[in-house]
């Protein structure tokens, strides 16, 4: 009985989610887990819904199911015809799947459609210690909130479907510890602070983990800074990320639309059980200082290739460190890039301007670039646009006067959706062209076929769009 009481004390929050929502455990095997919430969109849902037709099943739950329009949806006056045959497919493949299967969807001209990630936290589906799946590695945001939450591929969409459960295999633990405080807590974002994790750790550093970040710098951040975080926690190969929630959490969360009528009893649970344990042991940490972070531009075709803006490109050997497979990634990446060792970050000149996408089109994002952005003009050398992560973030924006001032610097201001952080609508690059982009992968062809991609926080975008190159946002703020 001593035994287990001291296992039970020395939990870490991710070990309390999962074993709270274990069905079936085997060792050296997966185990079933219990889904809490499961989020659809058009792309990856169509083979899964048909899958459950040809065996005659239905979905399990579909009230813990919730459907949005959001990797193909046009950002353009969406009263015109779609012009995308395969987007307009896929869109109304999934606008007959939620009705025949009695699942709720947040179609192309709902008041709540946007970003599935942004969407699920806004409209209070995403909970603290709850489990949540998408067919969409992003889904790994909503750990902000302490969620369990991670993507799936299109045959675990099904199981999830018609089960409400998964077979997952148990990740570890890896704690970041993230201590001091920014210098600069406008200019030096939530974004620099991740993008110079992934620069530390690789983006195989948390390959087979769940990152669960701590420490003062984590708490002083705003839930939608932690979202950032989160979200990109992918991009160090990691299972999912996760931030224990606190009172900025709470108060985030209620008064929500969907937030439960039992919200205090929750919120009362969530407070005693949902932190790791002082004595709790991690399989991983890694510790980073905040105080000295700078702004980070991405140079190459990963996120671990990043540089601080007063910096420049590095060699490939410098990169490398006598890794000839890291050395040989540079020399691939800095020629995909067209770019040359040493260059000065702030002497790069760019093309496009992209703020949304769901690493940072929340309405915090939008403010923080309008206050970058008022009064001034966009490069005539740039073409700059905003995509809002929701029809409410769009709304609420608009309330602010956000829009007008967007649109009075030249900047696009579009509708809500996925946009061109993915190349998989209308909104891409062209070949050869760069782009100042909030989204959170760089990969070749990320944004359209030839396109290169630097990955920025929202203020950095907004001042590069002004500059037609990329600056210190330190210097303007």
């Amino acid at each position: 009985m001593e035994k287990e009481l001291i296992q039970i004390m020395t939990e870490t929050l991710f070990e309390k989610i999962w074993n709270s929502h274990v069905v079936v455990e085997r060792e050296n095997e997966p185990s079933l887990i219990y889904i809490d919430r499961h989020l659809v969109h058009e792309v990856t849902s169509p083979q899964a819904f048909e899958g459950l037709r040809l065996n005659n099943r239905q979905v399990r739950r579909p009230d813990l199911t919730i459907a949005t329009i959001d990797h193909n949806v046009p950002t353009t006056d969406r009263s015109l015809p779609m012009i995308d045959e395969t987007s307009s497919t896929q869109i109304k493949t999934l606008e007959k799947n939620c009705k025949d299967f009695g699942i709720k969807l947040f179609g192309i001209n709902d008041p709540n459609q946007g970003i599935v990630h942004v969407i699920g936290p806004q409209l209070g589906i995403t909970l603290p210690g709850s489990t949540i799946v998408c067919g969409d590695s992003h889904t790994s945001t909503q750990g902000a909130f302490g969620a369990f939450a991670f993507g799936i591929g299109t045959s675990e969409v099904e199981h999830t479907l018609a089960t409400q459960t998964l077979w997952l295999e148990k990740p570890k633990t890896f704690e970041i510890l993230a201590t001091g405080k920014r210098r600069n807590s406008f200019a030096v974002t939530s974004k620099d602070i991740i993008l110079s994790i992934i620069k530390k750790i690789g983006t195989d550093g948390g390959t087979g983990h769940v990152l669960e970040y701590r420490g003062d710098a984590i708490s002083d951040l705003s839930m939608e800074q932690r979202m950032t975080i989160c979200n990109m926690s992918i991009e160090a190969g990691s299972r999912a990320g996760l931030i224990a929630p606190d009172e900025k959490t709470f108060d985030y969360i209620n008064n929500r639309e969907y937030t439960p009528k039992n919200y205090e009893q929750l919120v009362n649970t969530w407070k005693d059980n949902l932190m790791s344990d002082t004595n709790a042991k991690f399989d991983k940490s890694f510790t980073i200082d905040v105080e000295n972070i700078e702004p980070q531009v991405s140079w190459g075709t990963n996120p671990a290739m990043v540089s601080d803006v007063t910096g420049t490109i590095p060699t490939p050997e410098e990169y490398g460190k006598s890794n000839e497979i890291q050395i040989e990634s540079a020399k691939k990446a800095l020629s995909y890039m067209d770019l040359e060792p040493e260059t000065p970050i702030v002497e790069i000149p760019i093309d496009r301007v992209f703020i949304g996408s769901c690493t940072n089109a929340r309405l915090e994002d939008l403010k923080d670039a309008a206050e970058i952005v008022k009064g001034k003009t966009v490069n005539p050398d740039v073409n700059a646009m905003i995509v809002p992560g929701s029809q409410m973030v769009k709304h609420e924006a608009e309330k602010l006067g956000l829009d007008k001032i967007f649109k009075d610097a030249n900047f696009e201001w579009r509708e809500s959706g996925c946009s061109m952080c993915l190349g998989m609508n209308p909104d891409i690059l062209k070949p050869g062209e760069r782009c100042a982009s909030t989204s959170n992968r760089n990969f070749e062809g990320r944004q359209g076929s030839g396109g290169r991609t630097h990955l920025v926080s929202p203020v950095m975008a907004a001042a590069s769009a002004i500059a037609g190159h990329f600056v210190d946002v330190r210097e303007w703020s």
